[in-house]
């Protein structure tokens, strides 16, 4: 069974081995489909990009899978093909599929997401265009070793430093190695991705173009209709914006139509009258959040992984918390209570542990996959 299969593969690894994916690729890729990928690369919007760009395919009539992750309650959030996910009997044909093709000590030997990367391409036979977002970063990713038609940058910024590097020039240099041939930039707020894009496109013979390039009067009409019609935020409208471009550069015809049923769960998502919840996890989004809340007052229930710039979300966050609840994360890389608990006092921040009770305040639901997660299964009883 496909689920006990990936229960025993770790999720996490303290060193990757980078030159797996690679080689395994290259032994099965003549079993493997071939769609026209769009790889979508940065740090924060990457599944909303995606998810904006695969409806609107799919609402043009086109076969189209989308590929993201992590998923909040079910891994079938994964794999999306042609507006719905995954079912379970698919995902077990399609691991019994994978097994024949691969030898057991590559199927051993790859890891969580890499398998189910694999087991992704293998869902997307039928599909014209494959939307394909990557893990944690760029040349490196397990979705990097595909051919690809195009490539989306969304905002690239300080985030998974142990695995991409400590500055924005080495986080942006390990992300845009990704790029095969062409690529979009989205409006980057740290000015040197603009420099580091620059210097690759000249070196290896790139065409990485803004998004403005793409983008014209008629578009941006276009675009404020859509956010109208779909009650989108304004922190999503450049997301929306990317995936216009995408669609352009594919000399695919769009409309305000195109873009229904487009929005993802787990972002900024209203759960009740009073409950937000978001998968964020860095400055970036927590930035987004405050602009769009403030001056609102929230209790926020949060945890954090330990790799994570904790203290800056907590200070960023700080003008709409009137509170924070502390939810329990049973996982090895969550941060000590002791330490959380350090970081808030020293931001005099008023905290309690969670204590499963919602009353009628306002609750934002923040700090990462597993956070949003725990509080849906255990405490609002999501299936």
């Amino acid at each position: 069974m496909l689920e006990e299969f990936l229960e025993a593969k770790p999720l996490y690894y303290d060193k990757i081995d980078y030159t797996r994916m690679p080689r395994v690729y290259k032994k099965i890729k003549r079993y493997l489909p071939t769609p026209k990928i769009v790889h979508i690369i940065g740090t924060n919007g990457k599944g909303t990009t995606g998810r904006f760009l695969a409806s609107a395919l799919h609402n043009l009539r086109l076969s189209v899978g989308h590929y993201t992750s992590p998923h909040i309650l079910n891994f079938n959030e994964r794999i999306w093909l042609n507006g719905i996910d995954i079912e379970n009997a698919k995902l077990q044909e399609l691991h019994i599929q994978l097994q024949n093709i691969l030898n057991k000590a590559d199927s051993d030997a790859l890891s969580y997401f890499e398998y189910t990367t694999l087991l992704a391409i293998l869902a997307y036979k039928e599909c014209e265009y494959v939307v394909m977002e990557a893990g944690l970063g760029g040349e490196h990713d397990a979705t990097a070793v595909f051919d690809k038609v195009l490539t989306l940058v969304t905002p690239i910024a300080h985030d998974h430093q142990a695995f991409l590097g400590n500055s924005i020039k080495e986080i942006a240099t390990t992300k845009l190695k990704a790029i095969q041939n062409s690529a979009i930039l989205a409006e980057q707020k740290e000015l040197e991705v603009y420099a580091v894009a620059d210097e690759l496109s000249h070196l290896k013979s790139l065409n990485i173009q803004r998004l403005d390039s793409f983008i014209d009067d008629e578009d941006r009409s276009k675009i404020d209709k859509i956010k109208e019609r779909l009650n989108i935020e304004n922190y999503l409208v450049q997301n929306l914006s990317l995936s216009v471009a995408a669609l352009n550069f594919l000399n695919i015809s769009y409309d305000e139509k195109s873009f229904q049923n487009s929005r993802l769960f787990g972002r900024l998502t209203h759960v009740s009258e009073n409950i937000i919840i978001d998968v964020g996890h860095n400055p970036l989004a927590a930035a987004a959040i405050k602009n769009i809340l403030a001056p609102e007052k929230y209790i926020l229930i949060y945890n954090t992984y330990k790799d994570k710039e904790y203290q800056k979300i907590l200070k960023i966050l700080k003008p709409i918390v009137s509170h924070v609840q502390i939810i329990e994360i049973d996982e090895q890389r969550i941060e000590s209570k002791v330490q959380l608990k350090k970081s808030l006092n020293d931001l005099e921040i008023e905290y309690s542990l969670f204590k499963k009770t919602i009353d009628t305040q306002n609750y934002l639901v923040f700090g990462s996959f597993s956070v949003v997660e725990s509080f849906l299964k255990r405490y609002l009883k999501y299936e």
